[in-house]
C-alpha cells in the first residue's frame, strides 16, 4: 500500500527539529531509521501529516565510553553496534542483542534510539536496556534531561518522552568487575520477532550474586523486568537450584498472550528455559569463561 500524503522536513540541527516539533505538534512524527514507522504508514496504521527526518543532524551517531558509561547516539545504526569492537569486548549482552535484531538489511538502517522510542515490547533493545539499567537522554525546549530506563516505558507503544522532546542518546553503565551478561532469543525464523527472549546482566562476588537485572521480550504488554527472578538470585549462591528457581519465577511473573507464535503456556515455558540458560551464560562470562 501507499502512505497518505504528508509534509517532509529534513532539519540540520536539533534546535530546528525541536522548533518543527513544537510547530506541528500531534501532526508530526520523528523519522530516524524508519523501520517501524514506514511500514506502519504504508498499511495506514499511522498517518502523520508531517515527518521530521533527523538523519541530517550531526552528533547523534556514536558509540563511545565516557564518564563511566557507554554512550550510544540515538541515530547509531544497529549494524554499527553489531560491528563495534568495544561492544563485543566489554558489553556482551548488547553484542548478543545486536546480532539477532531483524536481519542485515534492517540493521543497516534501523537505529538504537528509534528502537527504544517505539516502545514495542516485541523489540529486542527494551529488555536489554532494562537489564543494563540504562538511561535515556532527551532534549526539549527546557533543555536536556536524563530518564532512567525503568521509567521510560509507560504503556504499549508509549514512552515517557514529552511531545516536544527528542531522544538523543542512550547511556549504559560500564559493567563492574566480575560482571557478565547474555541475551537469548527464541524465534520462528531468522529476523522474526521473538516468541520469547531474555536479557540478563549480573555481577558476582565470589560465587554469590551481588547484583542482577533481568529483562523479558515479547511476553508482556509493556517491556518488563523479571523482578521475582532477580530476587531469587540476589545475595544468593548461584547454584543450579537457585538458577532454576529464577527461571520458574520469570515464567510466573510474565504475561504472554497466545498468538501464531505459541500458546501462553508454551511462551511461559520458553521464558523459564531461556532465563536459566541466560543466567548460566552470564555467570560463565562473569568468571571469564
Amino acid at each position: 500500500m501507499i502512505p497518505g500524503e504528508f509534509d517532509y522536513y529534513s532539519p540540520t540541527s536539533l534546535d530546528e527539529a525541536l522548533a518543527l516539533l513544537r510547530q506541528h505538534g500531534d501532526d508530526a512524527k520523528i523519522l530516524a531509521g524508519g523501520q517501524s514507522l514506514i511500514p506502519a504508514m504504508r498499511f495506514r496504521l499511522a498517518a502523520p501529516k508531517v515527518l521530521i527526518d533527523l538523519n541530517r543532524i550531526t552528533g547523534l551517531s556514536h558509540i563511545t565510553e565516557v564518564n563511566g558509561h557507554l554512550a550510544i547516539g540515538a541515530l547509531t545504526r544497529e549494524s554499527d553496534v553489531d560491528e563495534s569492537a568495544l561492544v563485543k569486548q566489554k558489553y556482551p549482552l548488547l553484542a548478543d542483542t545486536a546480532r539477532v535484531i531483524a536481519d542485515p538489511l534492517v540493521r543497516n538502517m534501523a537505529t538504537v534510539g528509534g528502537n527504544l522510542a517505539h516502545a514495542d515490547p516485541a523489540n529486542d533493545h527494551p529488555a536489554t536496556m532494562l537489564a543494563y539499567g540504562a538511561q535515556v537522554v532527551a532534549v526539549g525546549p527546557g533543555g536536556q534531561r536524563t530518564i532512567p530506563i525503568d521509567d521510560f516505558f509507560v504503556d504499549l507503544f508509549e514512552n515517557s518522552l514529552a511531545d516536544d522532546e527528542i531522544l538523543t542518546e542512550v547511556r549504559i553503565p560500564a559493567p563492574a568487575a566480575h560482571s557478565g551478561g547474555c541475551y537469548l532469543k527464541m524465534e520462528r525464523k531468522v529476523g522474526d520477532y521473538a516468541i520469547a527472549a531474555v536479557a540478563v546482566q549480573l555481577t558476582l562476588s565470589g560465587d554469590t550474586c551481588a547484583a542482577v537485572r533481568i529483562g523479558l521480550t515479547n511476553v508482556s504488554a509493556v517491556p518488563m523486568r523479571a523482578k521475582g527472578a532477580e530476587a531469587a538470585l540476589l545475595g544468593k549462591s548461584l547454584t543450579e537450584d537457585n538458577i532454576k528457581a529464577a527461571g520458574v519465577a520469570a515464567s510466573q511473573e510474565c504475561e504472554p498472550s497466545a498468538d501464531l507464535r505459541g500458546s501462553e503456556a508454551y511462551k511461559r515455558d520458553m521464558v523459564r528455559v531461556l532465563t536459566a540458560r541466560a543466567i548460566r551464560t552470564a555467570v560463565a562470562r562473569a568468571k571469564g569463561a
